[in-house]
């Protein structure tokens, strides 16, 4: 059985924590960034995590399932 490809759009957005979650950048934070308040760009910025019911398919892309 031949081995099965990486999303290569996957491989750039997420990455695996050590405790094996998912993480992942905040939408909405690459342009037009002068009409959002500034408390919305900043809270941006933090990492967030993936939610559990679409960690499985972002596991599949990322070929660890």
């Amino acid at each position: 059985m031949p081995k099965t490809k990486t999303h290569s759009g996957a491989k750039k957005r997420f990455a695996l924590t050590g405790t094996g979650k998912i993480k992942r950048k905040h939408a909405y934070k690459s342009h037009i960034l002068t009409k959002k308040e500034t408390k919305q760009k900043r809270n941006l910025t933090h990492v967030g995590l993936v939610d559990k019911t679409d960690e499985g398919r972002v596991k599949l892309m990322l070929g660890l399932k």
